[in-house]
């Protein structure tokens, strides 16, 4: 049922950036925004529920398979878009982007973290599937199990790896810098998820932890906003 449900979702956003881009391809910024929610709004719905599928035996293979297989999902449907703010400062930074039309993506990213939240919990207070049962309740899940500072030198560590593999294999062909970044991103969910989650994506990590950002906004927001954009600037400032 979370396979399909996620399919479902996929297919959806499918049809929404197709109407979007014949519909608005004249309107540039509001096609830019829907564009860019949409998107975000996949990868934020879709690891909502693979969050739930974490304990699915046997453990941990289901779970990265099930990250390696929907990153490239992700990849190959949603070209043209980032889904992420730390992604939007690159062409921010070397003017590929103006700063009005670079705020208008991280804007639209955050509105689809807080979409996709609310559309999940409608979701799971359906409970269609048993990984639904009690998913409300959780609260504040605290991903963080690790000191502070601990869990922003890894975020930062991950999202300076991330960011700069990015940027050498743009010259790679896309079909295989896809499964490249999957396949990376994989292998720091194997190292990191126990800690931090292994997020290295301000607009991911809100939707998949609000309620943490609500009891402990500071810390949080150190880690999963502040980091990973600190990580992505020293990668421009070097490059």
């Amino acid at each position: 049922t979370s396979l399909l449900l996620m399919a479902g979702i996929m297919v959806a956003v499918g049809l929404c950036r197709r109407w979007t881009r014949r519909r608005l391809r004249y309107h540039r910024r509001l096609c830019t925004f829907l564009l860019e929610m949409f998107s975000t709004f996949q990868i934020c719905a879709c690891t909502n529920e693979l969050c739930l599928l974490g304990n699915v035996e046997p453990k941990p293979h289901a779970a990265l398979t099930l990250t390696y297989g929907f990153t490239v999902l992700h990849g190959l449907t949603l070209t043209g878009s980032t889904c992420n703010p730390c992604g939007t400062l690159q062409p921010m930074w070397g003017g590929g982007v103006s700063l009005k039309m670079g705020g208008l993506k991280i804007a639209a990213q955050f509105v689809a973290a807080a979409l996709a939240r609310a559309f999940m919990h409608f979701i799971w207070s359906l409970e269609m599937a048993e990984p639904h049962s009690g998913a409300l309740s959780k609260g504040c899940s605290n991903p963080m199990q690790t000191t502070e500072m601990q869990a922003f030198c890894i975020e930062l560590l991950f999202s300076v790896v991330f960011q700069l593999t990015v940027l050498r294999v743009e010259s790679v062909n896309p079909k295989y810098k896809v499964h490249l970044i999957a396949l990376l991103i994989t292998m720091l969910v194997y190292a990191g998820g126990n800690l931090t989650g292994a997020i290295f994506n301000p607009a991911l990590a809100f939707s998949l932890h609000a309620n943490c950002f609500y009891d402990k906004f500071l810390s949080y927001s150190l880690v999963y906003w502040i980091a990973p954009s600190l990580g992505k600037s020293l990668i421009l400032y070097v490059f």
